[in-house]
């Protein structure tokens, strides 16, 4: 099989690109070839999608089985690559996101809950008053039409993860749970600690979107664990567990530490209140296919990865993320002094 990816060099793209060609798979893949290196044993094609002319020597590679989009942001940048490649693509897999959902993170969810209006030529302007989240979202949804209207509705398929861990993450959510807690000490943590959450594992998304792309499904799929599939308790005590630190988790009331101004989603990686973040329904794709190995293996394994000399991809916008969380530690300290004299 043939196979194209937008990407392939981050995170989600570099999985699917080392599975693919684990199955012997002819893979392709096309980026600037500026922020991380290529995979070796692909065909690398380096261009911008906002080049058309890019896209048109890209499409002259062709044709593949499948391409597997994991890096359309923009309305108006995918509908220009998904027509460019429609003639020389059999199935086109775009990886949107759950915030393409007016409702996440505060309801609960599922492939059919409402979702963001957004046409398929819109520029990155568009949605500019709904804020950062709000946008973000919206832009997702309009690169979902786009991939639509340019191949139709038989031959697309969208993926909708939730939150994805794992080897080679660049976010920096679980990385720095597992940094902090190789520091050892009194650990603050968000309670409760039997709050449900349901990350999935980078390779487990891979795993799906390939199927996907081989497959004959089409339509939309939220990617996410189950419901339920693991406690904060369990990501913070697997943390623990396998650095070996002498580490103690002190769990503080979540109202506490709103009240504190403690940042959820990042101060505190994987923390937020809202009722709807950690209750996405993808018993869709669980019956089309996707399988969710323990939040256990994701922790070890990342930790693994991290102590080979792995590390995350580092620069500016979507590279620099990993800086945006993590509390300090003289925060910290001072919160879990302040917590442990009110407790």
């Amino acid at each position: 099989m043939r196979l194209l990816i937008l990407g392939g060099t981050w995170f989600l793209g570099r999985a699917l690109g080392e599975l693919a060609l684990s199955a012997g798979w002819s893979v392709t893949t096309f980026n600037r070839g500026v922020s991380a290196a290529d995979l070796p044993g692909v065909q690398v094609v380096h261009g911008d999608r906002e080049r058309p002319e890019d896209l048109k020597r890209l499409a002259e590679h062709g044709p593949w089985e499948a391409v597997i989009d994991t890096i359309g942001y923009v309305p108006s940048q995918v509908l220009t690559a998904a027509t460019a490649l429609a003639p020389v693509v059999g199935r086109y897999v775009y990886v949107s996101s759950v915030n393409v959902y007016t409702g996440w993170p505060d309801e609960p969810l599922d492939d059919e809950s409402p979702l963001f209006d957004c046409p398929p030529d819109a520029d990155a302007t568009f949605g500019a008053d709904l804020g950062y989240a709000g946008q973000y979202g919206a832009l997702k949804a309009g690169c979902e039409n786009a991939v639509v209207q340019a191949v139709g509705q038989e031959r697309a398929v969208v993926l909708r993860p939730g939150v994805i861990l794992g080897p080679n993450e660049y976010v920096g959510r679980l990385t720095w749970w597992l940094t902090r807690a190789a520091r050892g000490g009194q650990l603050l943590a968000p309670g409760p600690a039997e709050r449900p959450i349901q990350p999935v594992d980078v390779r487990d998304v891979a795993a799906f979107a390939l199927a996907c792309a081989e497959g004959k499904v089409h339509g939309s799929f939220n990617v996410t664990a189950p419901i339920g599939h693991a406690t904060f308790a369990e990501l913070v005590d697997t943390c623990v567990a396998v650095t070996g630190a002498d580490t103690m988790p002190v769990w503080a009331d979540p109202d506490w530490l709103v009240g504190r101004g403690v940042q959820q989603w990042t101060e505190l990686p994987l923390w937020r209140t809202h009722r709807g973040v950690w209750t996405v329904d993808s018993s869709r794709a669980a019956a089309a296919g996707l399988a969710c190995r323990p939040l256990r293996d994701t922790v070890s394994q990342t930790w693994a990865w991290m102590n080979g000399g792995g590390s995350p991809i580092t620069g500016e916008g979507e590279a620099g993320r990993a800086a945006d969380h993590g509390i300090s530690a003289a925060q910290e300290r001072e919160l879990l002094r302040t917590w442990l004299q009110e407790s």
